[in-house]
């Protein structure tokens, strides 16, 4: 049978005190959400449906773009088995229905492809898992041949109930008909007073439909996020397993518990990465790349061989074999680094290209700038790129040394060759293999005294 999937995000999420709908705030660089949905899309269903509410208005906007997306308004919210009742007259009668929830972000592909192939058109399929703790879950109540007899919730579960290891997840898969009859059944006579979705599970058996449950899910994978002290224990549980993997792809992580990954990480071998360092969007790392401590990169290239020292921030910039970067450089968007280049302590690039074996070790701006191969530029060089309306560029030749404590105002260009004396505030091209120098005369001013301070 075809597959849809349905999505309850509508809940309020009134423990995370936060004008943020909760579906919307931040696991591992992204919303709860944008996790569930990412998981959905790889099983290639044929619609997925996102059941909003509290908040809807910043949910859709956040989702804007994905044009793949059904959403449905329960306008009011009166549970789960409510919630997903307003979303099966929108799905195909003959389709099986996969239920997933907006915090419960990292259920994996994997789990819910089994989920998937255990079903059928005549039963209803529950991910169910083993916890130590148990509290908090509908627990699984099976029959002494082991058949699935109910679902609990903690509120109505009698003290034997409760002793009950093995819960249900909440996600399921059923055919879209038979839960569309189930939940035209259930009724709210519980402590919660709402619809509840497990309710299903008697509606089931009462019709003789098999009930059967997958139990491959790990902790992680059902994990629900109500609170921030739930969601701040997720997210280091979940940036521990990420490190893991890239050990397991053979990278050195100095201390797992110390790595913040939100996005993808592409790694060759012999990667080195220290302490506190945070990876955003797209990375990729070549072989022997070694990442110093307390540095962010995000939506980089990096290249073979390159050292990246303590406390560097890369952004969009595209580094190449052998550079060196740091420590405390920040490369901005529009950087690429030619082979063996060198970015010293306090320097910052913006959309610059800086050319093979050049380097800027201290304390310097280069913005809009086009940088040949073998330049030196000095200690507190800037290029003046912006005139308070637009940006203009510098373009640096080969072999060009910038002596310490220079301004470049762009537009401007230094020829092959050129040699500019320190402290020079340079207006005009230069020639080919010429000393530049650009300053007023010294002057001492004899009487002049230094101002004194007031009584």
């Amino acid at each position: 049978m075809s597959l849809e999937v349905v999505i309850l995000a509508a809940g309020k999420g009134q423990r995370m005190h936060s004008n943020l709908p909760k579906v919307l705030q931040d696991l591992g660089g992204k919303p709860l959400l944008a996790h569930v949905v990412k998981t959905a899309k790889q099983l290639k269903p044929e619609k997925i449906h996102i059941i909003y509410g509290h908040g809807g208005d910043k949910v859709k906007a956040h989702f804007a773009s994905d044009h793949e997306l059904s959403w449905v308004l329960q306008d009011i919210q009166l549970g789960t088995g409510h919630a997903v009742s307003q979303a099966l007259p929108f799905c195909n009668p003959e389709h099986q229905i996969l239920v997933l929830y907006g915090d419960v972000p990292l259920v994996s592909e994997k789990t819910l492809k089994q989920l998937i192939a255990k079903s059928s058109e005549n039963s209803l399929t529950l991910l169910t898992t083993n916890v130590s703790n148990p509290f908090g879950f509908g627990r699984i109540v099976r029959n002494e041949q082991g058949q699935v007899q109910t679902i609990v919730e903690e509120k109505d579960a009698t003290l034997a109930q409760k002793a009950i290891k093995e819960i249900f997840t909440g996600i399921l898969i059923a055919p879209c008909q038979l839960l569309f009859k189930w939940l035209s059944q259930i009724n709210n006579n519980n402590v919660q007073g709402e619809y509840l979705l497990p309710e299903v599970t008697a509606c089931a058996i009462a019709q003789k439909v098999t009930v059967q449950t997958l139990s491959e899910a790990t902790d992680l994978e059902t994990q629900g996020v109500n609170d921030k002290q739930q969601l701040a224990a997720l997210e280091r549980a979940y940036q521990f397993e990420k490190a893991c993997q890239l050990m397991a792809m053979g990278a050195t992580v100095r201390d797992p518990y110390r790595i913040d990954i939100r996005g993808d990480v592409n790694i060759s071998k012999d990667v080195m990465i220290d302490v506190n360092v945070i990876f955003e969007g797209d990375v990729r790392l070549g072989n022997n790349v070694k990442i110093g401590a307390n540095c962010v990169i995000k939506n980089c290239n990096i290249a073979d061989n390159v050292i990246i020292k303590e406390n560097s921030v890369l952004e969009q910039s595209h580094i190449s074999d052998g550079c060196v970067i740091g420590p405390f450089a920040r490369l901005r968007s529009g950087t690429f680094l030619d082979t063996n280049a060198q970015i010293g302590n306090f320097v910052e690039i913006k959309n610059s290209e800086i050319g093979s074996n050049s380097k800027a070790s201290h304390l310097t701006y280069l913005g809009d700038a086009m940088i040949g191969k073998n330049v030196n530029i000095g200690a507190g060089t800037i290029t003046c790129n912006y005139d308070g309306v637009n940006k203009h560029q510098t373009h640096i030749g080969n072999n060009v040394f910038v002596g310490s404590g220079t301004q470049l105002v762009a537009p401007v260009k230094l020829a092959n060759g050129t040699t500019i004396g320190a402290g020079s505030t340079i207006t005009d091209s230069t020639p080919e293999n010429k000393l530049t120098l650009a300053r007023t005369r010294q002057v001492t001013i004899d009487d002049w005294q230094r101002p004194k301070k007031k009584e």
